[in-house]
């Protein structure tokens, strides 16, 4: 199987956003954009949708806390009770700082976990596309023509309107 991509280099993150906004008004399918760092109006024009990951971290932490208080309740008051200076075995304030520690703990590994099973960051996976520079201080915009559709020479021509110093076509071919 074989991608193929039309990318643009810029070197300011107002114009990618610009020509984020630009592009995807005319239709054009966007397959990524690649910044060195966060640039807050990016996945507003790029119409991504807000993550459902601090639902996960809330449940799995809520998860935590109720395993943390009955694991502390069934071995204090039921299964061995013991009476250390005359306080019940039921003690709430003495179960805090675990069930805080495994709230904490649930949440943050069900985060990392989450995080990596919806970016299908998993093990050994080699990376589809790579551009040299994203990781220093230029931005790239990326868009799909595996179809063949766009002409790269039309599309060129509309990113470097929109700011682009360097466009290019890449080919991936599959195993």
């Amino acid at each position: 199987m074989i991608s193929r991509f039309i990318v643009g280099i810029f070197q300011e993150e107002g114009a990618i956003v610009h020509a984020v906004r630009t592009l995807r008004k005319q239709g054009l399918p966007i397959y990524d954009t690649y910044t060195p760092y966060a640039v807050h109006d990016l996945e507003g024009a790029m119409g991504i949708k807000k993550t459902r990951l601090p639902w996960v971290t809330f449940i799995a932490g809520l998860i935590g806390c109720a395993v943390a208080l009955f694991v502390q309740y069934w071995t204090s008051a039921i299964d061995w009770p013991v009476i250390v200076g005359g306080k019940p075995g039921n003690s709430l304030p003495a179960f805090i700082p675990v069930a805080f520690e495994l709230t904490v703990l649930f949440g943050g590994l069900a985060t990392v976990a989450a995080f990596f099973w919806i970016d299908r960051l998993l093990w050994g996976r080699k990376p589809r596309l790579q551009i040299p520079g994203v990781t220093d201080d230029v931005f790239a915009l990326v868009l799909d023509n595996s179809d063949g559709s766009l002409s790269l020479h039309e599309v060129g021509e509309e990113l470097k309107r929109t700011g682009a110093i360097i466009v290019k076509e890449k080919v991936i071919r599959n195993a």
